[in-house]
């Protein structure tokens, strides 16, 4: 009898001693929080803006033969297409796309044109987006401009011949981006560029050569889209 009683408390015992880690663990998970893993937020490093753009230049050409000559070269209001790829959340790269059309004239002779020309300036800045302002996100850049002229044409008359050369220039920008929600948003965007492309001509059966001093403001405005 003693001996079945014996037995009988030692099994008692460790039912109750095996019972213990399982009523512990269940405690523990009564006790701690659930662990919910943080929402990540897509993100895609494209934009495209689509602006106005306008192409401010400024009149301090000449020619090397007529001293005291200056050419002066007509605005222009264009459309014009922004790629950005943004390498991080603060540094992007853009390129942007458009043409202009211009007209070349001697300023010390009004009324006396020079020529016209097609621009094709694609220029490429690197940037740096400040995004510590919400929905206002603004950005400094620097670059380099490559400027092509085509479908040139000489005014006729005193100037026969006109033909604007290939040019490199630098570049630098400030704008802003004002995003409405996560993909659209409205963008105000200036850039100097120091655009001095070499100028050769004919007039009056003389052959000329000189500069035009472009060095242009390109003012745009437009709608941002961030995929």
């Amino acid at each position: 009898m003693t001996k079945f009683l014996y037995a009988v408390s030692a099994l008692a015992m460790a039912a109750a001693l095996g019972g213990l880690p399982g009523q512990a663990a269940a405690a523990d998970l009564a006790t701690k929080p659930f662990y919910k893993a943080p929402v990540v937020e897509e993100w895609n490093p494209w934009m495209i803006r689509l602006r106005a753009l306008g192409v401010v230049t400024e009149n301090r050409g000449y020619v090397d033969q007529i001293p005291g000559s200056s050419l002066k070269t007509s605005d222009a209001v264009v459309p014009e297409l922004d790629i950005s790829y943004f390498f991080t959340k603060n540094i992007a790269a853009e390129l942007i796309l458009g043409v202009t059309r211009h007209t070349v004239s001697f300023s010390s002779a009004p009324g006396v044109d020079v020529g016209k020309a097609w621009l094709l300036p694609p220029t490429l800045t690197l940037q740096y987006h400040f995004t510590d302002f919400g929905a206002f996100k603004p950005y400094v850049g620097a670059g380099v401009n490559y400027t092509f002229f085509f479908s040139q044409k000489a005014a006729g008359g005193l100037v026969t011949d006109s033909h604007l050369k290939d040019a490199f220039a630098p570049a630098v920008q400030v704008g802003f981006d004002y995003m409405f929600d996560k993909h659209w948003g409205w963008n105000v965007d200036v850039k100097k560029l120091w655009l001095r492309p070499s100028w050769n001509g004919v007039a009056g059966g003389a052959a000329l050569t000189g500069k035009v001093n472009l060095d242009p403001w390109l003012i745009g405005t437009g709608i941002t889209y961030k995929f």
